[in-house]
């Protein structure tokens, strides 16, 4: 297993060793004591899978105020992952990271709480899956508007759909600090 640091700090990039032959492939996608050598030593408490077409566009979320944390990765096609910091104390504040994510590569991305998640499809379709630290609480599920002009994340195709609350999420500065991470 390779992990890789990021621009955003605590963000990891993971790729997991593929083992590959003439009947396809295996990997494992979660070990715990191999990802606590590397700084992902949590316990996950839910896992979700999502599946979508090309140019939807999840996102960007987050839980307030039990942040998650999620490691993702993409079992069929190809999405632009989104990672942006919201920690409003932080030196990386509204700072975004994009990173393909495909079942090619099998990597996986490490986004600790504090951070808001997007994606959007690339491929015809995608399967799309989560391990997160905290279970997801309805009455914390929060948003911030994919287009927000002071984030600028630079997607990569036009949405081809958004969710009712996608459309809905303020900008981050019409959140009030104190709703958001610390």
């Amino acid at each position: 297993m390779k992990v890789e640091t990021t621009e955003l700090p605590g963000v990891l990039l993971v790729s997991p060793k593929a083992f590959t032959d003439e009947r396809g492939w295996f990997l494992e996608t979660w070990r715990r004591e191999r990802y606590a050598e590397h700084g992902i030593g949590t316990d996950f408490v839910q896992a979700n899978a999502s599946r979508s077409s090309r140019g939807i566009l999840r996102g960007l979320h987050y839980q307030w105020p039990e942040p998650q944390g999620k490691l993702v990765w993409v079992s069929s096609g190809r999405v632009f992952d989104i990672a942006v910091d919201i920690r409003p104390g932080s030196s990386t504040f509204k700072r975004w990271l994009g990173q393909e994510l495909d079942d090619q590569r099998h990597q996986q991305l490490w986004i600790p709480e504090g951070f808001a998640h997007g994606f959007q499809v690339l491929s015809e379709h995608a399967t799309f899956h989560y391990l997160c630290t905290r279970s997801y609480q309805a009455a914390f599920d929060a948003a911030i508007a994919w287009n927000d002009p002071d984030i600028a994340v630079q997607w990569p195709l036009p949405p081809a759909g958004l969710s009712g609350k996608d459309l809905a999420a303020p900008r981050l500065s019409e959140i009030a600090r104190e709703h958001l991470p610390s």
